[in-house]
């Protein structure tokens, strides 16, 4: 077995362990239902939603490089999307670039986030949606994204995106 394919069987070993038994750590990142978003919230988890926001920011302003930021700058970044899975930093790029070639037809990006659970010391799930709204002219996206977060070094990168 690959050391990419230990690691996607721990994820997902990891993803239906956090699912049958409702948590993933001793520590719950992501708040319930009754709770205001800032309650509950661990440092890690407060960094990985400012990335996010920098996403937001970035992909709103044409910012492509900037929207990159918090992934993986690996060849073993996975991105999988409506058109199957792609690996690597820069291929995800050019992947965007070529989906989205101008300010206007990326639109304004906003996240909501449903879910976010520890997957041990250096790893954490995410679950959400995502919005585009753009000019009139060109029609509005929406869907539904899952991350895989690594703690490398001092910060939180994407590691595994599944986003359609």
């Amino acid at each position: 077995m690959t050391k990419s394919s230990k690691f996607t069987a721990v994820v997902l070993c990891s993803m239906v362990a956090c699912t049958l038994f409702g948590s993933c750590g001793s520590e719950q990142m992501a708040p319930s239902s009754t709770q205001p978003l800032s309650a509950g919230f661990s440092v890690d988890s407060m960094r990985i939603l400012d990335r996010m926001d920098s996403q937001e920011k970035a992909w709103s302003n044409g910012d492509l490089d900037g929207f990159m930021a918090p992934y993986w700058k690996s060849d073993s970044l996975l991105f999988v999307g409506s058109r199957g899975p792609s690996w690597g930093w820069q291929v995800t790029l050019d992947n965007y670039r070529k989906s989205y070639p101008s300010s206007e037809a990326m639109g304004t990006l906003t996240f909501e986030v449903e879910d976010l659970q520890p997957a041990g010391p250096d790893y954490a799930l995410m679950l959400g949606a995502w919005h585009l709204a753009r000019e009139e002219g060109l029609d509005d996206l929406s869907g539904w994204f899952s991350l895989v977060w690594r703690r490398i070094g001092e910060d939180w990168v994407i590691v595994r995106d599944h986003s359609s």
